[in-house]
């Protein structure tokens, strides 16, 4: 695949989750995919399942969408840089609903092979997402 066509399946990836449709995982992603980054939320499966077991946890609990910010791929990797929104509706592993609004930036690189996600590594600014769920407090913003 064509560096060009590499973003595309990150694009579509994303643009298919903001719809609910975690079936495209299963197209998309590999059966042993290698997540470097997952969220900490116990007793997810590892590989392709995984995923789905992520997303549809972050679907009912934050719905919302991503916008992808910025794409630079080279060779079999793309690096996408995107901010995610939601809201916390429901309650997450640990974090009760809080109602709040969300909003949480990322870096995000993945590796593709044979037209499918294999592999990732993000960075993502979970200080705060912790906040905004309640589980940290937010800097006290009376301070000088």
């Amino acid at each position: 695949m064509s560096v060009e066509e590499n973003k595309a399946l990150v694009r579509r990836f994303y643009e298919e989750i903001d719809k609910g449709n975690l079936a495209v995982i299963d197209e998309l992603v590999a059966e042993d995919y290698i997540d470097h980054n997952p969220p900490p939320f116990p007793g997810l499966a590892s590989g392709r399942e995984g995923v789905k077991q992520a997303f549809k946890i972050f679907l009912e609990a934050t719905p919302g969408y991503h916008r992808i910010e910025d794409q630079i791929a080279e060779w079999d990797k793309v690096v996408t840089r995107l901010t995610s929104f939601g809201k916390h509706e429901g309650d997450l592993p640990g974090a009760p609903r809080t109602g709040n609004n969300m909003e949480m930036t990322s870096i995000t690189i993945h590796r593709i092979s044979d037209g499918k996600l294999v592999e990732k590594w993000s960075e993502k600014d979970v200080i705060r997402f912790l906040q905004q769920i309640g589980i940290m407090p937010a800097p006290d913003q009376t301070r000088p």
